[in-house]
């Protein structure tokens, strides 16, 4: 068993992975003129078709977060319901056909309704991956295995950030779809083959038992409405980045040089290998606390404190004129933001037994994707009428105002009797 769970969990970053690779691809679809020419129905680029465009993709984006809220409504219960293997693996089919409907889309609101469809499936790695941890991982581990299965995130954007660019230059905006589309059936198979139940649980921990909880019973406790503000205040930064950092790279007016479909990759390999890191790093960290006899809040907390602190300079790359200071910059704070997300995301397994943490994450991941959702309404306009500065500002802030939320909320982190 001791060997077995670190392939589970090698299952667990693949599957992040492709996840990942699959939600980003229109990142950087984004730079290539024929496809903002394509779903403007102009000819020509001027200034008011490229701002139209930026609104545009606002709303494209907000509409996958909505669609995200609906899939977390719905994957977290399915999965406590159903188990990781069978919930996973249908999250996994639903996702695919929606990354695969991108190839043929007619318009604005074909490319809305694939990503509607991808978000509504993508919405269940997390409440799966953090079930699958803590049935297999004891809690002194569970921070450090969540940490590695969450760098697949950033896996997932270096692989685009490398390999799509080449495939929209040489294959067009729906050959990247078409490929990228197709890795979730191979992940699909990967999973149905490979993963299995623990049957032995924790002798820390209760046994995989006992009546679902409702939600509406879950939001009555104060730990639910902990797990939620550390996801709300913070999932929207980091959807930023996802979505915007390509374009701002290409078009921001401060910089002395720019990046295109052809240079794009090298700066993303950079940030997103740095966030690999504070990935793990912060996840480990916390778990290091814990061993040499920490308390799990002291540990927890002040591991997230120090996430919150190292994003605070991340307003300075808005207003500097050279992009690989910048780039230095946002990759400190995705860095502090995927350890801030591995232990966000402990926090269930920290404050809830097993049953219902596949519930928890949903709701934590839910109101994470409102928080997205609104702020991928406002950025296209922002970002069209002001520019970047008022975003990147309240990415400096956000992580320190969720931490004082989580704090006043947590209180002495007391275990929920569900």
């Amino acid at each position: 068993m001791g060997n077995y769970k670190w392939k589970i969990l090698a299952l667990l970053f693949l599957a992040t992975t492709i996840n990942y690779v699959d939600r980003n691809v229109l990142s950087f679809v984004m730079l290539d003129d024929e496809f903002k020419r394509f779903l403007l129905g102009v000819d020509v680029l001027d200034d008011a078709a490229r701002a139209q465009f930026k609104v545009w993709m606002g709303y494209v984006d907000s509409a996958f977060k909505l669609a995200y809220i609906v899939g977390f409504l719905l994957a977290g219960w399915f999965i406590d319901r159903v188990g990781v293997k069978k919930g996973l693996a249908a999250c996994m089919a639903v996702w695919s056909v929606g990354a695969l409907a991108h190839t043929f889309i007619g318009g604005l609101r074909g490319l809305i309704g694939a990503r509607a469809v991808l978000g509504v499936g993508e919405a269940g790695i997390f409440p799966a991956s953090v079930k699958t941890v803590a049935e297999w991982f004891p809690k002194r581990e569970r921070s450090f295995a969540t940490g590695i299965f969450n760098a697949g995130t950033n896996m997932g954007i270096i692989l685009t950030a490398l390999a799509v660019p080449p495939i929209v230059l040489g294959w067009g905006w729906r050959g990247a779809f078409l490929l990228t589309g197709a890795l979730g059936f191979v992940m699909l198979v990967l999973w149905w083959l490979f993963y299995r139940k623990n049957e032995v649980p924790w002798a820390d921990e209760e046994a995989q038992t006992g009546e679902r909880i409702p939600w509406g019973k879950l939001l009555t406790y104060r730990q639910t409405w902990t797990c939620a503000a550390a996801k709300f205040f913070t999932d929207q930064i980091w959807w930023f980045y996802l979505v915007w950092l390509p374009t701002f790279f290409n078009e921001n007016q401060r910089f002395t040089e720019k990046l295109d479909l052809k240079s794009v990759g090298l700066p993303f390999l950079v940030i997103y290998l740095v966030s690999d890191v504070g990935s793990v790093f912060f996840g480990w960290l916390a778990t290091h606390f814990i061993k040499k006899g920490w308390s799990v809040p002291k540990a927890r907390k002040f591991t997230m404190l120090l996430c919150a602190l190292c994003v605070v300079p991340i307003s300075l790359a808005a207003t500097t004129t050279s992009i690989w200071l910048a780039i230095g910059l946002i990759a400190l704070a995705a860095a502090a933001h995927q350890g801030w997300s591995a232990n966000a995301y402990t926090l269930a397994s920290d404050l809830f037994p097993q049953k219902a943490i596949g519930s928890v994450v949903g709701i934590a991941g839910m109101f994470g994707a409102v928080g997205g959702m609104i702020l991928a309404a406002l950025s296209g306009v922002v970002i069209s009428r002001v520019g970047y500065l008022p975003l990147f500002l309240w990415a400096a802030s956000a992580y320190l105002v969720g931490l004082a939320v989580v704090h006043l909320l947590a209180g002495r982190f007391e275990r929920a009797v569900v």
